[in-house]
């Protein structure tokens, strides 16, 4: 058979899934989060395989772990390979994985912990943003982070990094679990030392039993380049409640995050009710451009774990934030200076997003937040289609099932437009979920476990679907497909459209508390302790 050279336009007409591959560099792919891939042929029919049998396993986790070669041997360590189907590696993680991973250029970052040690001399509960090959799975390097030391109201046990990073150009930037926004080098120490901060050995430093730091030598192999880093517990008085989480946002040359402010042990009192919940950095120093107004410190309810999003609305640019108080604010990127010499960030609007009767009993006494029917946070993340800010309110999973709703509002109102949304759907319970919206439709799971379709001008409900398990994850559209994966650790195929159909069902050996991320044609699928990378017709890559 005579072998002929495809032109690259040939090329592309005839293997169409070429046009639609694409990074997915940040949490919700842009900066609207709007969770819709454009990727094809995304496969309906896989497998995380079995892990390996009591033989080959200890033999294997026994290994001592040098370095980073013997780790990309062993990333895999306790998965058969041979039983898994249309997958192409995987890679493992440690014990609880909240970040959904982040693909560009060649590499994948996730938000783990250290349950499952890369290097040998970082032993113990630590945060760890780990970093992969995106073609093999291979383990490149990480940044490993200390507990805050302040008790697990400020940094809890074992949670670990919870985000993954907004990448870039050449930086990531990620929120650590002590509260801090570091911006890194994506080359790790491969190109040197880069930036002001030069460090690292001492930023990585647990504390001691004497209460100092005990530096542990830097592994320019695996370890990560800091450019810069702004702590905002010790910059702002930050009372980070639990745990540092919400993707960071870039808007030219700002940055954009929420503080996780909130509230202390007894979930009464707010340590720091003038610590601002939501700042604007510059995303090449980290110096500290503006922040919001203390209102939503003073009034939260929890936490502020939302992450922000930008939009063009009309000719303005607006940065909008759903707040730990339970309230939505439509932000300006300007600031101006408030009585006390700060710099604000301008408020366009507000709205809260939870009803009257959430938030008073018919005596019109205040109702008690963790209750059913009281009011909740914002947690998801607000996303903007077609002109109207969806946002759906929730807690934090620990406090149960409870009263929901979702509102679309209008950003180009103003002031506080309370009362005044578009539409509410009260059909849906508390959600953490972020919704995904194609075609005139929105995509939403609750924490009960149900995923909703509803119009997404009207609220109309068109269909919902059990999963029977409690949901963590916000959906991803693509391919004509809804995945979503729930905490008992099965990965829901859906159909898009206005009538329910189901497509399959995936069991993976763990939960699934983070989100399923299409990029340059492969699926990836993360649960608590394994990354797992899927393409139709893939097998097994070789690791080095």
């Amino acid at each position: 058979m005579k072998l002929t050279t495809l032109t690259p336009l040939l090329a592309l007409a005839l293997c169409p899934a070429l046009l639609h591959a694409a990074d997915w560099p940040q949490w919700g792919g842009s900066n609207q989060r709007n969770m819709v891939s454009m990727e094809k042929n995304m496969p309906l029919d896989f497998s995380p395989g079995s892990k390996l049998g009591p033989k080959a396993a200890p033999a294997i986790a026994g290994r001592l772990r040098p370095g980073a070669e013997e780790v990309n041997k062993l990333s895999a360590e306790d998965i058969d390979m041979s039983t898994t189907k249309n997958c192409l590696w995987v890679a493992k993680l440690g014990s609880q994985t909240y970040g959904t991973p982040v693909i560009a250029d060649g590499r994948i970052y996730v938000g783990t912990n250290n349950e499952s040690p890369r290097n040998p001399k970082n032993l113990g509960d630590r945060g760890v943003m780990m970093v992969f090959e995106e073609k093999t799975g291979n383990f490149l390097w990480q940044m490993i982070v200390p507990k805050m030391g302040t008790g697990k109201v400020n940094d809890w046990e074992y949670l670990g990094i919870c985000a993954s990073p907004t990448i870039v150009g050449n930086r990531a930037y990620v929120p650590t679990n002590r509260c801090q926004i570091v911006c890194l080098d994506v080359e790790g120490f491969a190109n040197g030392n880069d930036g002001p901060f030069t460090d690292e050995e001492n930023f990585y430093a647990p504390t001691g039993a004497d209460g100092n730091l005990a530096p542990i030598p830097l592994d320019n192999a695996t370890d990560a380049d800091i450019i810069w880093a702004y702590d905002m517990y010790k910059e702002l008085g930050v009372f980070q409640h639990n745990a540092t989480s919400g993707y960071p946002l870039i808007v030219g040359d700002k940055l954009f995050t929420v503080t996780c402010n909130g509230v202390d042990w007894t979930h009464q009192n707010i340590p720091a009710p003038t610590a601002p919940s939501f700042i604007m950095l510059d995303k090449n120093t980290g110096e500290l451009l503006g922040e919001q107004s203390s209102i939503a410190s003073e009034r939260t309810l929890h936490c502020s774990w939302s992450s922000p999003i930008h939009v063009k609305v009309g000719d303005k640019d607006q940065i909008i934030f759903a707040a730990g108080d339970g309230w939505m604010y439509g932000l300006s990127m300007e600031t101006e200076k408030n009585e006390d010499g700060l710099d604000i960030m301008k408020e366009y609007w507000r709205y809260d997003c939870n009803p009257p009767e959430y938030r008073k009993d018919e005596n019109g006494e205040p109702r008690k937040y963790a209750e059913f029917d009281g009011p909740s946070e914002n947690i998801a993340t607000p996303v903007y289609y077609d002109g109207l800010v969806y946002i759906p309110i929730g807690q934090d999973p620990e406090h149960g099932e409870g009263l929901g709703m979702i509102s679309a509002i209008d950003p180009t109102k103003e002031g506080d437009i309370s009362g005044k949304a578009v539409w509410t759907f009260k059909g849906i319970e508390r959600s953490i979920s972020t919704p995904a919206i194609k075609d005139g439709l929105i995509y939403v799971g609750d924490y009960t476990g149900r995923v909703f379709c509803l119009d997404a001008k009207t609220g109309q409900e068109y269909w919902k679907f059990d999963t029977k398990g409690n949901i963590w994850s916000s959906p991803l559209l693509v391919d004509g497909k809804v995945y979503i994966g729930n905490a008992e650790g099965e990965l829901f195929i859906l159909a898009e459209g206005k009538e329910l159909k189901e497509l399959g069902t995936i069991e993976f050996p763990g939960p699934i508390m983070n989100n399923v991320v299409a990029a340059n044609g492969v699926l990836y699928v993360t649960t608590h302790t394994h990354l797992y990378a899927f393409k139709e017709g893939g097998s097994p890559v070789a690791k080095n």
